[in-house]
C-alpha cells in the first residue's frame, strides 16, 4: 500500500461510500472503485451445458422461489463436525435444497448415513463443477447459503438472492456484517463459547430467511438492491472511468510507474 499511486477496489459509491472515502483518508491515496464486475454472461458450451442441463431439469421440477441454493467456493473447507451439522440443519428446515459440494482429496468429509434418502426429492447434492450464476438466476431459487466470498455475494444479489451467511475465514467475517447490517441477509448464531454452530441455528437461519414472515424484509431488500448490482450502465461507468484514468497517467507522466 506504501508503495502504490492508488487504490482501486472492486466496489462502488451507490453500495459503500463511506468506507471508500475511509481508505482514502488512512492511506492518503486515491481511491478508485471499479464497479462490482458483476459476472454479465450466463453462456456455458460442452460439458458445462450438459450439467447445466440436469440441474436445470431438477430445478424445473421445483416451485418458484423456495430452493436454497449451498455453495462454499473454491477456498473454504468445513471439517466433519461443521459439514454434519450443516447438512442436518438443511434436513431439519425441511425446505428444498440445492447443494454443491466440492470434493477434495485432503478433506474426505462424509454426509450423514442415510442424509441423502431421507431428503430425496426435496434435496440434492451435487459433488462436481456448477454452473452458479445459472443456478442463481434460477426462478426456484430464492436464497443462497454461503461463505461469504465477495464473488458469490455479488453473483447472489445481481440475482435478488437472500442471503443465509456462514463466513469461515479470511474477509468473510467482515464481508457477512456489512451485508447483515444492509438487511440483505442473516448470518448463522455461532456458540459464544467454541464459535461453532449447531443444526437448530442453520435451520432457523435458513427458515427465517426463506419463509417467516420475519424476513420478508431481507427478501424484499435483496431483490431491491440486486437493481444496484445488475445496473450494467452503472457499472460501466465505473470500470471505463478507472482505464480513462490509467490512459491518462500513462501518457501523462513519465516517471509513473504506469508508463512502463
Amino acid at each position: 500500500m506504501a508503495g502504490c499511486d492508488i487504490v482501486a477496489i472492486r466496489s462502488c459509491f451507490e453500495l459503500e461510500a463511506d468506507f471508500l472515502g475511509l481508505v482514502g483518508e488512512l492511506h492518503g491515496k486515491p481511491v478508485f472503485p471499479v464497479g462490482l464486475l458483476p459476472q454479465l454472461t450466463l453462456d456455458g458450451n460442452g460439458d458445462e451445458d450438459d450439467a447445466w442441463l440436469k440441474i436445470r431439469d431438477w430445478l424445473d421440477e421445483q416451485k418458484k422461489g423456495p430452493v436454497v441454493y449451498i455453495a462454499f467456493g473454491s477456498e473454504v473447507d468445513l471439517n466433519q463436525r461443521e459439514f454434519t451439522e450443516l447438512a442436518l440443519g438443511l434436513e431439519l428446515s425441511g425446505l428444498p435444497f440445492f447443494w454443491a459440494i466440492r470434493k477434495r482429496d485432503d478433506n474426505k468429509v462424509e454426509l450423514p448415513d442415510g442424509f441423502e434418502e431421507r431428503v430425496k426429492g426435496r434435496g440434492l447434492v451435487w459433488t462436481s463443477w456448477v454452473p452458479q450464476p445459472r443456478i442463481l438466476s434460477h426462478e426456484s431459487i430464492g436464497g443462497f447459503l454461503t461463505h461469504c466470498g465477495y464473488s458469490s455475494i455479488i453473483d447472489a444479489l445481481y440475482f435478488g438472492c437472500a442471503l443465509i451467511m456462514l463466513p469461515i475465514a479470511f474477509d468473510h467475517g467482515l464481508i457477512a456484517r456489512v451485508f447483515k447490517d444492509k438487511k440483505v441477509g442473516v448470518e448463522v448464531t455461532r456458540q459464544e463459547d467454541d464459535g461453532s454452530f449447531t443444526r437448530d441455528s442453520v435451520a432457523d437461519s435458513v427458515r427465517l430467511i426463506m419463509v417467516d414472515e420475519e424476513g420478508k424484509l431481507y427478501r424484499e431488500n435483496a431483490k431491491e438492491m440486486s437493481k444496484l448490482f445488475a445496473d450494467k450502465e452503472l457499472q460501466d461507468r465505473y470500470i471505463n472511468k478507472f482505464v480513462e484514468f490509467l490512459q491518462t497517467q500513462r501518457v501523462g507522466r513519465s516517471d509513473s510507474p504506469l508508463s512502463e
